[in-house]
């Protein structure tokens, strides 16, 4: 495991995560953790609270993607954290995400014996997927990094 200076650490995906039913060899997974006694949701709404300079990244990929017909604010959904559609919650995990014409794509935030995992799962569709994917690897681990680094700083239940 490799580690920063903030304590986010390149980790691998919990064994009992439930994103590991949708893996194969040929699509994108990272997850980082961080020492944290926050739950999922918890946790999940400050990683989807995104800082300025990410809003502005984001604003950036709308301008170049909405002319692809890509998505923007992802599917209507009763229930989303962010931009992203839950699609299942446990006691220790929260999966949200959505598919679009590019790639499918899946966030995992998973909680247990404190600490806090998020990891990425993305299955590109066509090259433009593919392509889509490394142009915005570098900013999504800033942002990953980032995130976990704010849900390690936030208080824990006890001390609220």
């Amino acid at each position: 495991m490799r580690q920063n200076k903030a304590n986010v650490i390149a980790s691998e995906l919990p064994a009992n995560s439930s994103l590991r039913d949708r893996v194969s060899t040929t699509d994108f997974l990272d997850c980082y953790s961080v020492s944290s006694n926050l739950s999922s949701r918890p946790a999940a709404e400050i990683i989807t609270e995104f800082p300025g300079w990410a809003r502005f990244l984001l604003q950036i990929r709308r301008v170049i993607t909405t002319p692809f017909g890509l998505s923007n604010e992802g599917p209507n959904a009763a229930d989303k954290i962010g931009p992203f559609p839950v699609e299942i919650e446990t006691e220790s995990e929260l999966i949200a995400g959505f598919n679009d014409k590019h790639l499918d794509f899946r966030v995992s935030i998973f909680a247990q014996e404190g600490r806090v995992s998020l990891a990425t799962w993305v299955h590109p569709h066509n090259i433009g997927g593919r392509i889509y994917l490394m142009t915005i690897l570098p900013f999504h681990i800033l942002i990953v990094r980032n995130a976990l680094a704010r849900v390690a700083t936030a208080p824990s239940p006890a001390q609220q």
